[in-house]
């Protein structure tokens, strides 16, 4: 079985690539990872590579709060290129992506969000679901598009919110189930180019 390349972007300490490179070493999911990026020199992500074993990079992220400068994009879109990659995973990686990284991997990044999107988009999803009072919150794999935890969703898992939930627990709870739903999706992603790959001209999303 051929594996599929994936590259991690991410800008902290990382419990989804560590979910994601633990199910590649076990032998559960059939992919390789080629390359884990962060925007942040001593992110925690970043050692997680190393412990690993996986090829890993600094990008500096330029002037810009939210987003990388072009020419910074530019140069990502080459690292994953010539590492290989045919699948970006996103794993708290905290810069909104351009037409850069977009053309260069039409339908192939996708991101992991702590909430039912559409609902709760942005930062600590988990709090805002809280301050609303919702009683349902969970997690949400989707497509990453121009906009903020925004493009087509692939798959979602609920959790209840409990009366005595705090911040805390809720999120806990939430990221038991990105660490199961995150590895699931990709999973589909590596059977698909699996399929693919013994067809001519390749994979196509």
């Amino acid at each position: 079985m051929k594996r599929l390349p994936i590259g991690i972007l991410g800008s902290g300490k990382g419990s989804n690539c560590r979910a994601i490179l633990e199910r590649i070493r076990s032998g559960d999911l059939a992919a390789e990872a080629r390359l884990v990026v962060s925007d942040v020199l001593d992110a925690p992500i970043l050692d997680m590579a190393r412990e690993f074993g996986v090829a890993n990079a600094y990008l500096p992220p330029g002037r810009f709060r939210t987003r990388l400068e072009p020419k910074i994009e530019e140069q990502l879109v080459k690292t994953l290129r010539d590492s290989g990659v045919e699948l970006v995973v996103l794993a708290g990686f905290m810069r909104v992506l351009h037409e850069p990284m977009l053309k260069a991997f039409p339908h192939r990044i996708i991101n992991i969000h702590p909430s039912l999107l559409p609902k709760f988009p942005g930062l600590e999803a988990w709090k805002q679901a809280l301050v609303a009072e919702e009683t349902v919150t969970g997690c949400t794999v989707h497509y990453v598009d121009e906009r903020i935890d925004h493009g087509q969703i692939l798959a979602q898992r609920e959790v209840r919110i409990l009366p005595n939930d705090t911040v805390e627990s809720l999120h806990a709870r939430i990221q038991v189930l990105e660490h199961e739903l995150y590895p699931a999706v990709i999973a589909e992603f590596c059977k698909k180019y699996n399929e693919a790959s013994q067809q001519v001209g390749g994979w196509r999303e």
